[in-house]
C-alpha cells in the first residue's frame, strides 16, 4: 500500500477537498452542473482535474470550454490529439495526465510502439511524418521553450494555418493542466500506468 503526503485529502487524491456544490453561490452551482454533467463530456469526475479547477467556477468553466472545443470540435485526429497529449504529458512528467491517457491513446490508434517512443523518449528516427512531427514540435515547445522555423513550416504544411493552432492550443491547455495537477500534487493510483524517470 502507497503512502500519501501529509497534505493530501484521500477522497480527492490531491491537496484540496472535493468542492461541496451546497458551498457555491448560485452562478457556480451552474457552472458546477455544467462541468461534471453528461453536456461537457470532460471524461473524467471530481478527482480530476475538474475536482481542483471547481475550487474557482469560472476557472474551471473556462478550461472546460477550452478541452471541449480542442477534443470534439477542432478537428484533430483522435490519433493526433491523444498523441500530442502524451507528449506533453512526457515532457512536463505529468503522471496524472500520463496515466490518464496511455489507454485512450491505444484506444484512438497510438501504436504500441510510438506510446513506448514517448514515454522513453526515443529518437523519432524511422515515424512516419505526421507523428513525427507531432512529437518533435511538443518537445521543443517544452524542451527549448520555442519551435525551430524547420519544425514550424513542417508542422504548418501538415496541418494549415487553423490546424497548427489547434493543435498547439491543445498542447498548451494539457500544458497548463499539468502545471495545475503539480502544484495541487494530484496523486496516481498503483494501479495506473507509470512515467518512467528518463
Amino acid at each position: 500500500m502507497t503512502t500519501m503526503p501529509n497534505d493530501i485529502y484521500p477522497e480527492s487524491g490531491c491537496r484540496l477537498p472535493l468542492p461541496e456544490r451546497v458551498t457555491l453561490d448560485d452562478s457556480g452551482k451552474k457552472i458546477y452542473d455544467q462541468v461534471i454533467g453528461p453536456a461537457i463530456k470532460t471524461g473524467a469526475d471530481l478527482r480530476g482535474p475538474a475536482g481542483i479547477l471547481l475550487h474557482s467556477p469560472r476557472v474551471a468553466q473556462y478550461h472546460v470550454g477550452q478541452f471541449h472545443y480542442l477534443t470534439f470540435e477542432s478537428g484533430l485526429s483522435d490519433q493526433v490529439r491523444e498523441l500530442a497529449i502524451l507528449v506533453i504529458a512526457r515532457e512536463l512528467d505529468s503522471r496524472y495526465e500520463w496515466a490518464a491517457h496511455e489507454s485512450l491513446a491505444f484506444k484512438a490508434g497510438v501504436p504500441e510502439d510510438i506510446v513506448e517512443l514517448i514515454k522513453h523518449r526515443r529518437s523519432l528516427d524511422g515515424l512516419p511524418e505526421t507523428e513525427s512531427i507531432v512529437i518533435q514540435l511538443g518537445r521543443e515547445i517544452v524542451e527549448k521553450r520555442k519551435a525551430s522555423s524547420g519544425t514550424y513550416a513542417q508542422a504548418l504544411k501538415i496541418f494549415g494555418k487553423k490546424g497548427l493552432v489547434d493543435l498547439v492550443a491543445l498542447m498548451a491547455h494539457y500544458a497548463a493542466t499539468a502545471v495545475i495537477l503539480s502544484a495541487f500534487d494530484k496523486q496516481v493510483r498503483p494501479d495506473q500506468p507509470a512515467l518512467p524517470e528518463v
